[in-house]
Order: structure tokens, then sequence, then C-alpha cells
């Protein structure tokens, strides 16, 4: 049990399947951790839902079970500060805080025509280039277009003013403190959010036929957000971190200058950069996204995922590909098999890297790796060898949590500032690359005529 005065900052990681919450002392490391699983809700192929209410009842749960079952008083809590899965969209009552309908997970693909629509009409360049985002189902934007058009009487009211839209981290702060608020990274995955100006765009807005006002203030990422209610917790925090779960993880993994990167493996492999204060446009469908503001300095990156499961690298493979097996004999085993679906991960991943690597015109020194499948040795060794750079594991691996506790402990001086910071993070394992040049050519020139082999395999979705 913690001495009465020691202090700490809570992380709120609502993620897509999973409400945790963890408490960070000042070295960084994890003090405590709950969590409570969330029912995934699949109606019909292709769509994906959470329910709202149970992701915040979730992460009630887990916040006052972290402090409860160690002896930790909200009085000793310096900040906290929320983490969330992206793009995942609700709509909810202003007056009675309650959903309109479930929360469309970023996984969910019935949007895909709306966005083909918008294609067609040539409104694609604009998105790109406001936003940096491609036009695609996975953001928020025509998830709640969607939920305007299909919820009997919901623009009405949204034009009335008596409906919110959120991510997720707009909606737990607004149970949380009764502020209607978001920040430039979760912001900046809607395709509504001009990434330049730092503004909501008022032109995207009339082409999705969303009412401004049903959108959140745009906050810090780091800063003064708002005031945690003491009816929750037991006394009033300060919420003063907030940030996108890919880019907390970023700023959790200390890549804090520019070219430094990061790949979390987990549900897919999300690999991002620092490009500094500058948006770097991408010449290879990557995205270029707001990693967080803080002390009123803007700081980018670019992101490129890889999505698991038989599905593809977004921004370059053919949509109608599909998993498949190549190279198989009367000797192939399941060992075969397991190895060939860790190679993939780490195939996908060092396409993604050589791409954002020739957006930015300068080699990536070392990839900083996190996430579930960060723990297995040899797909770290095999990554490093494929990449041709050092994989670096950190001791503290739940750096999306982490993340989000930095830029809340640095708003109330719990840290001073990012230097320190920098100090905290410490390597667990080096993974050095050990492959020569001519072998890694080699199999990569197997690899993409495998490739070459699931491409155009599928009907093209309607």
């Amino acid at each position: 049990m913690p001495a009465p005065s020691e202090q700490f900052v809570l992380a709120l990681d609502q993620g897509t399947t999973s409400a945790r919450a963890i408490l960070f002392d000042r070295q960084g490391n994890i003090h405590c951790l709950a969590q409570q699983e969330i029912t995934q809700h699949y109606p019909q192929p292709g769509w994906v839902e959470h329910d709202a209410d149970e992701i915040w009842l979730a992460q009630l749960a887990v916040a006052r079970a972290v402090l409860r079952d160690n002896g930790v008083s909200a009085t000793q809590i310096a900040a906290a500060g929320i983490t969330n899965q992206r793009e995942t969209t609700v709509l909810w009552d202003r007056a009675t805080g309650q959903p309109l309908h479930r929360a469309i997970v970023w996984q969910d693909r019935r949007t895909a025509g709306i966005c083909d629509e918008l294609t067609a009409a040539g409104h694609a360049e604009l998105f790109q280039q406001r936003t940096g985002l491609v036009l695609d189902a996975y953001f928020s934007g025509t998830k709640l277009k969607w939920l305007l058009d299909h919820i009997p009487g919901a623009r009405a009211r949204a034009e009335r003013g008596e409906l919110a839209f959120g991510t997720i981290d707009s909606w737990l702060a607004w149970k949380l403190s009764g502020e209607h608020v978001t920040d430039p990274s979760n912001a900046s995955r809607t395709l509504l959010f001009d990434i330049h100006r730092q503004c909501w765009d008022d032109e995207l807005l009339a082409l999705l036929g969303i009412p401004a006002v049903l959108l959140p203030r745009l906050v810090a990422s780091s800063g003064e957000i708002a005031t945690i209610s003491a009816e929750w917790l037991g006394a009033e925090i300060p919420l003063s971190g907030m940030a996108g779960d890919q880019q907390a993880a970023t700023f959790g993994q200390a890549c804090l200058d520019i070219g430094m990167a990061k790949n979390t493996y987990g549900t897919g492999c999300f690999l991002l950069m620092n490009t500094g204060p500058q948006p770097m446009a991408s010449r290879h469908r990557l995205l270029t996204t707001v990693g967080w503001r803080r002390n009123g300095k803007t700081t980018y990156l670019l992101e490129g995922s890889v999505f698991m499961g038989g599905a593809t690298v977004q921004w370059l493979w053919d949509p109608s590909a599909r998993g498949a097996l190549f190279g198989l004999t009367r000797g192939t085993t399941r060992a075969h098999i397991a190895r060939a679906a860790l190679e993939a991960i780490a195939f996908q991943s060092a396409e993604v890297l050589q791409a954002m690597e020739n957006d930015a015109g300068q080699p990536i020194k070392e990839v900083r790796v996190d996430g579930g499948a960060a723990r297995n040795d040899l797909l770290m060794q095999f990554q490093a060898d494929l990449l041709g750079v050092p994989v670096v594991r950190p001791k503290v691996t739940e750096t999306t949590a982490l993340g989000a506790a930095y830029l809340a402990g640095l708003a109330v001086g719990f840290w001073q500032d990012e230097a320190e910071l920098t100090t905290l993070w410490q390597a667990e394992r080096r993974f050095e690359p050990a492959m020569a040049d001519d072998h890694r050519a080699a199999l990569f020139a197997d690899w993409r005529r495998a490739i070459q082999r699931t491409l155009g395999w599928a009907r093209a979705e309607s």
C-alpha cells in the first residue's frame, strides 16, 4: 500500500476490446492496473458496434477498482489522461446523456458506399489535402453521416443543437466532467478537421451533411481540459491529457524527435513516425495525422497500418486480395504455418516502413515496439533482420496508457518537460539486424511473388 503522500497519474485506456485503468508513478513505472473486457457486436457482415454505455460503465468500474483495490485515494491522483480507440463514433442526447445508437467501431465498413460516392464525385483529393487522410470508411465522418441518415429525426435534432457527436475520448470526457471536448489527435481522424488550420472544416462538413453544432470543442492534448467530478472517484481530478491510442503510444515511447518511429503489434500493426511541426504529405498513401498539441505547438506524424487476419495493407494492396498459403509441401507442419504467419506480420510492417522512409527522404535509425506480439522474440528478431535497423522493446510496454499519463502529468507539473520523459524511457531488449543483404533481398522477392498470386482473388465489395 502506498504512502498517503505518494502521488500518481491515472491513465484511462479505452481500447477496442477492453477498458483499463493504470496508475503510473513519477518514474513512469506501473504501480497497478485494472482491466475489464467489453462486448463486441456484429449485427451483420462488415458491421462492428460497441455499447457506449457499457464502455462508460466499464471504464468507470476499472478506474474505481484500481484505486480501491490498491489502497489509493483519489486525492493522491495528480492528474488523469484519456487514450482511446480512434474513429469509433458515438452520437448522444445532450439533455439525457443517452446514446441514440450503438457506437460504430473503427473497423466497421458500412459506409464504404458513401466513400465511393464521394470519390466518384471528385472529392477524394479535397479530403486528403485538408485532413491528411484517404477517403475511407475507417474514419468517423462517414459513420456520423450514416447515423444522421438512418436514425429517425436525428438530423433535425442535430441541427437544433440537441445532440452531440464524439469519438470515445469525447464520450468519456462528457460522462466524467460534463465537458464536450476533443483533442487534435482524435479530431484529425474524423475527416472533418483541417490539420493545417487546426480547426473543423465547414466545406467538409457540408459535403457530409453534418451540422457544426454537433462537434466537440477543441482542446490541447496536454493542458487544462476538464475536471473529473468528485462523484465518480471521490475527489475532483484534473483531466489534463487526451490522445488517440496510436498517438499516445508514440508519445509514451518517447518518440519526441523528428525521424523517431514506433510500431505497435496488436489487432493490427500501426507504424508512426514523428515528422515535427509541419505536416508531411505522403506519396505512398500513408496517412498524415496530428500526433499531439501542447504548449501551443503541434507535432505531426506519418502513419501506416497493417490489418491482420487475411486482410491487407490498405494503402498498397488490391482490396479484393485475400490471404493465402504458398510453398506447401508434404513436409509442411503446423510449426511452418505458425512461422509463416509471424513472418507475414514482419513483411507487411517492413513494407510500411519502406514507404515511410521514401516519404520522409531519410532512413529510420531504429523502431521502438510495443503491443502483444512485440513480446515474441522470434518475430522481433526477424523484424529487425527485414528492416535492417534495430528493433527496441521498452521495459514498460503499456505505452499507450503511458503516453496519456505523460501528457496529463506534463500539464500539471508532475513531470517537468519532454527531456525528463526521455530519461525515463528504458529499453528492455534491443534486437540487432543479423541478416545478409542478399538474403534479405531474396526473401522480399519471394514475398512479393507470393503477393502477386493473391491479387484480384475476391470480387470487389459493393
